[in-house]
């Protein structure tokens, strides 16, 4: 049986490498780059723009301050479709070190989730000027972002960890990933309201798909300067738990083999 107290035993003896790979995943993503970082908040900001031009006058979306509801979306979404994928490359393409020396395997796929969640934190400037622009109320609630960010963060980390074993065994996983990310990313209300949303399909978005919870709950603090419902919190964190809990007994039963196949 998985056993949680060695895990964490063995992350904490190798947190210096985990510190390493994060750098490394900044570093990389930014190499050859003369905005470096500022890419991090010029991409969700450059995005929403585009988006805002469409949406706005094309479609005629009736939602106030409807830049400061793309991006609350937008860039919680994002993190979790960017950690989950590299989640899903991070043991393959770890193939020649762990072949060499003993090291946790999970390492390599929470780093991927720690570096994303870095540009996460980049990208909370782009926000934070969009807030300015538009006038938008700040207020105490936003105390409450980095609770939500902690509920996405696990469940990013559950579902990578479950990535991250499959397509080892499957390199089809990467490319089906990038599809049914694609599709979750349609059937999210991010650029569109949810009101648009008929009465016969709006429980499945609402209680099927985990992002829309943690969306709103983002959106609440940010666009409303209200608190997020304390039961989509509640069941944030108990969705985040069992993702984590089930993407890493599938990785921990599946590992000794990765071996043979990377």
């Amino acid at each position: 049986m998985f056993n949680i107290i060695s895990a964490l035993r063995n992350f904490f003896a190798f947190r210096e490498l985990f510190k390493q790979l994060i750098i490394k995943d900044i570093k990389l993503k930014y190499r050859r780059s003369y905005l470096g970082y500022i890419w991090s908040i010029l991409n969700p900001l450059l995005t929403m723009l585009v988006l805002v031009v469409v949406f706005s006058n094309l479609f005629r979306f009736d939602i106030p301050n409807f830049p400061l509801y793309l991006i609350a979306g937008q860039i919680i979404f994002n993190f979790m479709t960017e950690a989950t994928n590299n989640s899903c490359l991070s043991i393959t393409s770890s193939a020649t070190l762990l072949k060499k020396t003993y090291i946790p395997k999970y390492i390599f796929t929470i780093s991927k989730c720690g570096s994303s969640l870095v540009n996460l934190l980049f990208s909370l400037v782009a926000l934070l000027l969009v807030m300015i622009i538009t006038k938008a109320e700040f207020s105490l609630y936003l105390l409450y972002m980095p609770l939500i960010m902690l509920e996405v963060f696990i469940f990013s980390v559950g579902l990578g960890m479950f990535l991250a074993a499959a397509n080892v065994f499957f390199r089809d996983v990467q490319y089906l990933w990038g599809v049914f990310s694609t599709m979750w990313m349609y059937l999210t209300p991010l650029f569109y309201p949810s009101s648009i949303i008929s009465d016969e399909y709006i429980w499945y978005y609402k209680n099927l798909n985990p992002m829309y919870g943690y969306i709103e709950q983002f959106r609440a603090i940010v666009l409303h300067a209200s608190a997020p419902d304390l039961l989509s919190v509640i069941t944030g964190f108990i969705t985040a738990t069992i993702f984590l809990f089930l993407g890493s007994l599938y990785f921990y039963r599946r590992q000794d083999n990765f071996i043979l196949y990377i």
